[in-house]
């Protein structure tokens, strides 16, 4: 017997429970999600770096981290809500035969008989909000050191534009910033420096030139 012949342009229907393995950009970590769900963890994930900004290799992990102790925070909730609604769903020995008191002793069977579920739960969700709130501290941390070391770096750069321009020469940011100058661990970027010190430059030199101006706007303020 021979088989039937099949259409080739016949598509079959995936089935949404079907996995999904792909490697995460940032991790490198092969992640085996259903596609909803990669869909979902990749715009969370997107979110909370768009949201942190972080740079860097050592920020954008903790971000990262962050972002998966918050994921696991939701999904541990959604697991909760969903196995009170199980309970609430099998049939019980309690009856009231009124549908707010079934749903009450309902809930209180599931919690009953789920009591060491939930306690692990509960110990689970602990461990990660408190993982949350340590990378929060840390990712701040070097955050507010970034900035504070970026901060330096400009006015010293500003300083010296201002001086190349008394002299009557071109400011070069690369001869006063050669790479040893700088903090390696933050991986600044001569363009960004020489930008936000031409931008300090002009701004005092606007400051020279409408004094009354600059008055006018405190007096609004």
């Amino acid at each position: 017997m021979f088989a039937e012949a099949t259409d080739p342009e016949q598509k079959t229907e995936r089935d949404p429970r079907a996995f999904n393995a792909y490697r995460h950009g940032l991790t490198g970590q092969v992640m085996i999600m259903t596609p909803d769900d990669e869909a979902a963890y990749t715009a969370h994930c997107q979110g909370f770096h768009q949201a942190l900004a972080p740079e860097g290799a050592v920020e954008k992990s903790l971000a990262q981290s962050i972002a998966d102790d918050q994921w696991r925070l939701a999904r541990s909730a959604a697991i909760d809500l969903t196995r009170f609604s199980m309970g609430m769903s099998e049939p019980d020995k309690y009856f009231a035969h009124h549908q707010e008191i079934d749903a009450a002793f309902a809930q209180a069977v599931t919690w009953a008989s789920e009591a060491k579920n939930l306690d692990l739960m509960s110990l689970y969700e602990g461990r990660a909000q408190r993982r949350v709130e340590r990378n929060m501290k840390m990712l701040k941390q070097l955050q507010a050191d970034r900035k504070a070391a970026l901060d330096q770096i400009v006015e010293d750069a500003t300083m010296l534009a201002q001086y190349a321009a008394s002299q009557g020469e071109p400011y070069d940011v690369e001869r006063d910033f050669p790479p040893e100058a700088l903090p390696p661990q933050f991986g600044f970027s001569l363009p960004k420096i020489a930008l936000l010190a031409t931008h300090n430059c002009r701004l005092a030199d606007a400051k020279k030139h409408f004094p009354a101006a600059k008055q006018a706007f405190r007096q609004a303020a």
